[in-house]
């Protein structure tokens, strides 16, 4: 399995300022997305600034063992991923357990693309990842025709996929707002004739619904009550290969941007960084607890938006933030309690649940990662308040449970705190954003 190595202490020290500018890695949710639909495309696939972490190699290792060609091609200085697709419903079986490390993403979207083929495929992937509940995955998946042959206790990895060989249009509503399980009824109805339908009562990141259509799918978003969607698919497209720019990541970009926010004297300038609505909850955030973020030079690949950020050292107060915002910003909300540490006055984040089940219970522990540097946090419920003081005295060892983000967020928090910050484990941090510390360290971080 992946991260077997020995664990990779780190502490950050309170930095002079941050400044420069920088393209922080490709966008994980497109990367993920372009080498799935590439492979069940037919014809050729071409990618350029894919993300090369972890989750996202281990996506692309995944391709190849189901039978599409996979290829990293150095043209001229530029990396470009060609992808040469089996066409929908064309996956072969693997020969192996397909592992896909720490990425709940990467797998959970290839489950989907699975319960289509008439294959059996085992999922696996490393202690973190095997805690982590796929049942929400497999349900909507079994009632499109797949089978679970094995599984570990309560659905979790490793288990076996027996994909559907007649797959079943279906009209399912999701539990919570969640861009994997809609991603994976959509993958799975792929081969699925007729029409399948998803019905989301709270909008998730609609990436894939994008992309689908950049591929060639007949696909329709309608709105659904207040806040929902809509999706319907008609099932058995003939996907063709096309070219996907994919823009920098806005989660990655969340470190640095909240990093120079708390910084003393700092000036930064993020370049081509996601402004996709649906993923833009944390700049919203930030701006009303009075940031200084500037957007400029806006434009569109792929069907999404991006643009460059300027970002400088801000005087922030503490906001309420509320239940609705979080699908756009689910993965920021750790990043976003460094911001609160250091504001003045008490931010609450509601309806926090979807944390509890990602790669930790991110939840906990953000609250650990603060209350072990000195601030004052308070859960309830799926509720956290975070009383900021407008600076942090830091000093504290960070357990990040082998979660990547929390090891970027305590970070982050190290660079504007009174006392270093100790990171027990960095080694992580490569499933998503492989430059993060020497890039940091570029912008200014005391990182030792």
């Amino acid at each position: 399995m992946t991260h077997s190595g020995q664990p990779v202490p780190l502490a950050a020290r309170k930095s002079q300022s941050l400044t420069g500018r920088v393209r922080v890695p490709g966008d994980k949710s497109i990367s993920h997305r372009a080498l799935i639909l590439g492979a069940l495309a037919v014809g050729q696939t071409r990618i350029t600034g894919l993300l090369e972490g972890e989750d996202v190699l281990n996506t692309a290792k995944a391709m190849q063992a189901l039978g599409a060609k996979v290829e990293r091609q150095d043209r001229d200085g530029a990396v470009v991923w060609s992808v040469h697709g089996v066409g929908t419903g064309g996956f072969a079986t693997p020969d192996a357990p397909l592992d896909f490390g720490n990425s709940g993403t990467g797998c959970r979207l290839v489950m989907g693309a699975v319960a289509g083929c008439p294959i059996t495929a085992t999922f696996d992937g490393d202690a973190s990842l095997r805690s982590r509940p796929m049942r929400r995955i497999l349900d909507p998946l079994e009632l499109m025709g797949a089978r679970v042959t094995s599984q570990s206790e309560g659905g979790r990895l490793p288990l076996a996929l027996a994909g559907a060989r007649d797959p079943l249009p279906v009209v399912y509503r999701t539990p919570v707002a969640s861009a994997q399980i809609k991603s994976a009824v959509l993958l799975a109805g792929l081969s699925a004739p007729g029409i399948t339908t998803v019905i989301e009562s709270e909008a998730s990141r609609d990436h894939t619904e994008l992309m689908l259509k950049h591929f060639g799918a007949d696909i329709t978003s309608q709105r659904e009550g207040s806040h929902g969607r809509r999706i319907a698919l008609t099932g058995q497209p003939e996907l063709h290969g096309a070219d996907v720019v994919v823009p920098a990541d806005p989660s990655s970009a969340a470190f640095p941007i909240v990093a120079a926010l708390i910084t003393g004297g700092s000036d930064i300038v993020l370049t081509d960084v996601m402004t996709n609505p649906l993923r833009t909850g944390l700049l919203t955030t930030l701006r009303e607890m009075g940031a200084s973020i500037e957007e400029s030079e806006t434009r569109a690949d792929t069907g999404e938006p991006m643009a460059q950020l300027r970002v400088k050292a801000s005087r922030l107060r503490g906001v309420e933030v509320p239940a609705e915002r979080a699908p756009s910003m689910i993965d920021e909300y750790l990043v976003l309690a460094v911001a609160a540490a250091f504001a003045e006055g008490v931010t609450t984040m509601r309806g926090l649940q979807e944390l509890r089940v990602k790669e930790s219970d991110r939840l906990e522990a953000t609250a650990a990662m603060l209350r072990v540097n000195g601030v004052k946090v308070e859960i309830s419920g799926d509720d956290m308040m975070v009383e900021g003081l407008g600076h942090v005295p830091g000093g504290g060892l960070v357990a990040t449970h082998m979660d990547h983000r929390i090891a970027m967020s305590a970070l982050a928090m190290g660079c504007a705190s009174d006392a270093p910050v100790k990171v027990d484990d960095t080694a992580f941090i490569a499933t998503s954003f492989p430059d993060f510390v020497p890039m940091m360290r570029r912008l200014g971080a005391d990182f030792s």
